[in-house]
């Protein structure tokens, strides 16, 4: 250890933000583990580095007590009174005890300590930067595959796409950049690992407030999502702003901001309705594209028996029960649907998540 040892880890500070203390520290401690390992001591012992020098010494510590039993842990009150007067029973003594070739053994351990704690530092920041970015979008390039996981590549991390986390109509080609959300940031002794989901609500939402400046300000907001991811979704949306229409500014002109989040979707429909906080008129709205007559209420157990056209009752209830499904989700109603003239259609009920 030398002055330049020091100077370096000065410059590790500024450039790396790596504490030049917690490094000493850390140093001091590999160091007393090095003593012990190669003098085959079982030694009480302390390893202090001069801060401004950089020399390194060994410090054997005793117990002081009225009767020696292990000598290498304890020194008698008898001769500790000879070296200080001031001393008393179960004080604790310290003797140098530096090897003259233990500065070899710490610059070689020196190195170790530095390189490991770098690593773990860069691994602490790069867990901070990604753990402040649960819930939101990112974008990788397609790496390999691990089973039936996606690996996506961030730069300076790795995203694993879990097969659950996956849509049935996407397709990955390695080398393609592809967007995700993310669903969770783990702590590991390897770096972060980062869990990212294509399937989740929040990833429409997220989508939705890139594409509309509405949604990002503030002045429209998602009420709530129903998804099946690749299939179908239903999007409840209301305005602070009594004059801006929260599904027109949604939809975009053209229909170019709803079509973009359905091409990064992969073809998924999506229905986008207004939210309403009567809810009769929100119910009666999720269900679009179906005409709905009329909706009542039951407050106990929360279901809502809805009356359609008759020619509106396969609409309504949709492919394989999904429209009336996803209504249900949406509101948080179980919907019960009936054709007009009653009794006269199909009855089909779905029931909330």
């Amino acid at each position: 250890m030398n002055q330049e040892f020091l100077e370096a880890l000065d410059q590790l500070e500024k450039e790396r933000g790596i504490k030049k203390e917690v490094l000493l520290e850390a140093l001091e401690a590999a160091l007393v583990s090095a003593y012990k390992k190669n003098f085959s001591s079982a030694q009480n012992v302390r390893v202090q580095i001069d801060r401004t020098t950089g020399e390194v010494k060994v410090f054997a510590r005793k117990v002081v007590v009225d009767k020696v039993e292990d000598p290498r842990l304890e020194v008698s009150l008898e001769e500790a009174k000879e070296i200080d007067p001031r001393y008393e029973i179960e004080d604790i003594m310290e003797f140098e005890v530096t090897p003259r070739e233990f500065g070899r053994i710490a610059a070689q351990n020196a190195k170790q300590v530095v390189v490991q704690r770098i690593r773990e530092a860069e691994r602490g920041i790069i867990y901070e930067e990604f753990a402040d970015r649960e819930g939101d979008i990112i974008t990788g390039v397609i790496q390999k595959f691990e089973q039936k996981n996606v690996l996506l590549d961030l730069g300076r991390a790795e995203a694993i796409l879990a097969a659950s986390e996956q849509m049935p109509n996407d397709v990955y080609r390695p080398g393609e950049r592809l967007k995700a959300y993310v669903l969770e940031v783990n702590r590991t002794t390897k770096g972060p690992q980062i869990l990212v989901s294509r399937t989740h609500p929040g990833f429409l939402k997220r989508l939705f407030e890139l594409e509309v400046p509405e949604i990002h300000d503030g002045t429209v907001e998602i009420k709530s999502i129903a998804r099946e991811a690749g299939s179908r979704s239903k999007m409840a949306v209301w305005a602070r702003d009594p004059n801006v229409d929260p599904v027109g500014a949604c939809v975009g002109p053209k229909g170019m901001r709803v079509q973009a989040v359905v091409n990064e979707l992969r073809g998924e429909k999506i229905d986008i309705i207004k939210w309403s906080s009567v809810p009769e008129e929100f119910i009666a709205s999720a269900l679009s594209p179906a005409r709905v007559l009329g909706v009542t209420l039951e407050e106990e157990g929360r279901v809502a028996r809805v009356r359609v056209p008759e020619n509106q009752l396969s609409l309504a209830i949709g492919k394989e029960g999904q429209n009336a499904r996803l209504a249900a989700k949406l509101t948080g109603w179980k919907i019960d649907i009936k054709s007009e003239p009653q009794g006269a259609g199909e009855v089909k009920e779905s029931d909330a998540p």
